[in-house]
């Protein structure tokens, strides 16, 4: 609990050093601009905590979803593996409130960004020249279609999950239904929606603190916060800023969905069965791996 004071403590400085407002962050086609589009990659290496290639536990199973949106709240370009989170540039820190009692993410708010889209621009003027080996990106919100089987019926369906350390929610649309909640959410809150023999079936529930995976390569140099949801990945080729560009540079953020849906799997079938009393344990994104293109 003390390092989660600590993080809220440091991202409120942050936000008043660096947040700016959804009309700031928007493209300035007059000058170059660094660009960030979300690649949602299936193949991607998997990812555990500490950034180390991870199997599927004995007694669970696990799909790669597919990927409709994400957002993301923070994000920052470290130069080396030693700079300490909040130390690097920081490009982005997305509004935050207290309207829900302790300071949280605002989701309404929230820019959102599917596979190949922009969810960052700015311009290269503001970021200092220099090389930067790693990116952070503290990942907020994503929704994302899972197959399972009930009654003998294999559906499909959708999921909004929010994995920021906290988001004050107003509403939020899963699929077709709306869900209303006008309080905070700890990371790990989320929402199923389905069809199924022609009705419409909803719910909520509350993942507990510590389920979701955020890897971090760098955490024996530079941690993150436990429940911040700061994902942390080497670029392909450091980043080079030379403060003399002449034409936009695009970075693709890459995200490992590599089986980053889990579940207990009691029947040992393979299959994601909720009725069956499989227990989903993890939602996390399985690694980020930024590339200039």
């Amino acid at each position: 609990m003390s390092i989660l004071r600590i993080y809220l403590a440091m991202a409120s400085m942050s936000a008043l050093l660096f947040s700016c407002s959804k009309q700031d962050i928007q493209p300035n086609t007059s000058e170059p601009k660094l660009i960030f589009k979300f690649k949602f990659d299936s193949t991607q290496v998997r990812l555990n905590n500490i950034g180390q290639p991870a199997s599927i536990p004995a007694g669970h199973a696990a799909q790669s979803p597919v990927f409709r949106s994400m957002s993301a709240h923070y994000l920052e370009l470290a130069p080396t593996a030693l700079t300490a989170l909040g130390a690097g540039k920081v490009l982005y820190h997305a509004p935050e409130v207290n309207t829900g009692g302790a300071n949280a993410i605002d989701f309404s708010q929230s820019n959102f960004a599917g596979n190949g889209e922009t969810f960052l621009s700015v311009p290269i003027r503001d970021i200092s020249p220099g090389t930067y080996e790693w990116l952070r990106v503290s990942l907020a919100y994503q929704q994302y279609d899972v197959k399972l089987r009930a009654s003998g019926q294999s559906l499909t369906g959708t999921i909004s999950s929010f994995i920021g350390y906290r988001t004050y929610i107003r509403d939020f649309r899963v699929r077709d239904s709306v869900v209303s909640v006008f309080a905070n959410k700890d990371q790990g809150f989320w929402a199923f929606e389905t069809s199924f023999a022609g009705f419409g079936f909803l719910t909520t529930g509350q993942a507990p603190p510590g389920a979701t995976t955020v890897p971090n390569p760098i955490f024996a140099t530079s941690p993150v916060p436990a429940g911040s949801c700061v994902v942390t990945g080497a670029f392909a080729s450091p980043l080079q800023i030379t403060g003399q560009e002449q034409s936009d540079i695009i970075v693709e953020v890459s995200l490992s969905t590599n089986k980053s849906f889990e579940w207990e799997d009691l029947d040992s079938n393979g299959t994601y069965d909720p009725l069956n009393g499989d227990r989903v344990v993890d939602m996390g994104i399985r690694g980020l791996i930024p590339r200039k293109l």
